[in-house]
This record gives structure tokens, C-alpha cells and sequence, in this order.
């Protein structure tokens, strides 16, 4: 069955990214350390990439993301989704315009204007449809940023939450949780590596 991942990294004050986030800032001063297990050595940090991404039939992204990612500092071979590791997935972006070209084109982009609930169902229909033709289970991974997270969550539409929880204290910046209806989470896995503590949660 398809499940909705939410899976983002976050410090340990809660923020997505550091403070004065921006188009040539995207994770805000300091933000970087958030994302120090995907680009480590760390074997276990590796494993946990590499599974990450074998499992992502389709990704979903907020607009505000999407231009950081396909903006000229943005992904490239080496720092994309998944890079290095075994194939890209569809990418589903949540906005209220598309944009008028996508620099990143050799990438399955959906551009879904109708609200998270449309785009949620566009991604699983796209993860459904690469589980098909691969013969196994994959889900859609909600990758951010942080307010997409957080509407998801509240709306209650997240299955599991995955935290790759950062040794650093950024102070302010983008906070992943910022109110909303309670939600029941069951914790399910932690794996703490050289560079961060990795959490799995079901959400209830």
C-alpha cells in the first residue's frame, strides 16, 4: 500500500532551516548542518539515503522549495534528490501558478494548482503507477519544506513522519510545527549515527 512519508531534517530547536532563509540562502544562516547526514561517510547515514530513496515512487514539494531546487544554486548532478543513488522519482510541486520553464528538464515534473489534497493524489497516483512497473511497494515522500510539512500534518494526511534530527541549535529560522490539531505519533524506529539521530513515526 501506498503511504504518505513526511521526512525532513530538523534541528533541535525545531526549525527546517536556519534564520534569513532566501533564493541564494535557501537554508537560512547555519541551515547547512541541518543536512550534514545526506552528504556524510557515515555508512549508516549512506544506508539510510539510499533507502530513503529506493522507496519514493513520487515527491512532493512546496513552490517555495521548488525555485530553491531549480534555481541556478540549486540541484545539480551531484546534489539532487537521490543523486548517486538509484533513479529519480516524479516530482509533484504545489503552487499557485507553473512556472514558465523548469531549468532541471530531464526531470518528471506535475505542477498541481488546485491545494495540497489535488497534489497529494496526483503523487499517489504517479507512486502507484512506478510500483507497478517495478514490482514493489513505494510511497509518496513529502519533502518540504516546512509548511507544506506542517499543513499536511495538521490536515491529517501524513501515515509516517521520518526526522533526521541534527546536533544544532539554530536559535530562529522556519519552525516545522507552528500549531494545528494534535496529532498521536507512535514511535517506530531510531537510529542515531555520527551526524544525526534519525526518527520514524507512524501518525495516528
Amino acid at each position: 500500500m501506498t503511504r504518505i512519508i513526511a521526512d525532513i531534517s530538523v534541528s533541535l530547536d525545531g526549525f527546517v532551516t536556519g534564520p534569513d532563509p532566501g533564493p541564494h540562502n535557501g537554508l537560512g544562516t547555519g541551515g547547512e548542518a541541518l543536512h550534514t547526514w545526506a552528504f556524510s561517510d557515515d555508512p549508516d547515514d549512506r544506508r539510510y539515503l539510499r533507502e530513503g530513496t529506493a522507496r519514493s515512487g513520487a515527491v512532493v514539494l512546496g513552490r517555495r522549495l521548488f525555485d530553491l531546487v531549480d534555481g541556478p544554486e540549486g540541484w545539480d548532478d551531484t546534489t539532487g534528490y537521490g543523486a548517486g543513488e538509484v533513479g529519480k522519482p516524479a516530482f509533484v510541486v504545489v503552487t499557485s501558478s507553473p512556472p514558465d520553464s523548469v531549468r532541471l528538464a530531464d526531470l518528471d515534473w506535475t505542477f498541481v494548482t488546485t491545494g495540497l489534497h489535488d497534489a497529494l493524489h496526483a503523487a499517489r497516483e504517479r507512486a502507484e503507477a512506478a510500483s507497478q512497473r517495478s514490482g514493489k511497494d513505494l510511497d509518496v515522500v513529502l519533502m518540504g519544506g516546512g509548511a507544506l510539512i506542517g499543513s499536511a500534518l495538521a490536515a491529517g494526511l501524513v501515515d509516517t513522519l521520518t526526522l533526521h534530527l541534527a546536533p544544532v541549535v539554530l536559535g530562529a529560522g522556519t519552525p516545522l510545527f507552528t500549531g494545528g490539531a494534535p496529532r498521536t505519533l507512535v514511535q517506530r524506529s531510531v537510529e542515531s549515527t555520527s551526524t544525526a539521530t534519525h526518527l520514524t513515526y507512524d501518525v495516528l
